[in-house]
């Protein structure tokens, strides 16, 4: 697997699927899914919310709506809207992100710095449990992972751990 870093906004990149940081309930309204939402339109959440509850640990693959990216991978980190993650919840759904673009044949996806924002996670901890995750994934797909964040403090967790996870 090859894993790109990059300061950008996941909502613009042409994937095969971009992965969305959601909670069970599929309820995309604040953060990295709130922009997919808003620019995807709201088809991505009708169906992400039909097929509600998604446990943390599972994922679930809609439509990108008008994004460039052609499918959605939902990955809770958080059982109900508000609520906080921790570090096992990031891990796990970083892996479930993993399996369901293995799982779909998707060749190139875009994630963001999972659970750090909104989740409350510790940035640095969440790039360590992502980076971990990355490291161990040893399927075939996907082949290209891009790892793309707004915030600049999360690119540079993100940066780290990758080194320390690479070796």
């Amino acid at each position: 697997m090859i894993v790109h870093l990059a300061q950008a906004d996941i909502t613009e990149l042409a994937v095969d699927a971009l992965v969305s940081p959601a909670n069970s309930w599929g309820i995309m309204g604040g953060g990295v899914a709130a922009a997919i939402s808003r620019k995807g339109g709201p088809t991505i959440q009708k169906e992400a919310m039909s097929l509600a509850p998604i446990a943390v640990g599972a994922a679930v693959v809609t439509n990108a709506g008008k994004l460039w990216a052609k499918r959605i991978i939902h990955v809770p980190t958080i059982d109900e809207p508000g609520h906080k993650s921790t570090v096992e919840n990031v891990r796990r759904a970083t892996r479930a992100a993993l399996l369901a673009a293995s799982l779909h044949k998707f060749e190139v996806i875009a994630m963001p710095g999972l659970g750090a924002g909104l989740g409350g996670v510790d940035p640095g901890d969440a790039a360590r449990a992502i980076a971990d995750e990355l490291r161990a994934h040893k399927a075939e797909k996907p082949a290209t992972v891009y790892l793309v964040d707004i915030d600049e403090e999360t690119v540079e967790y993100l940066q780290e751990a990758l080194e320390v996870a690479t070796g």
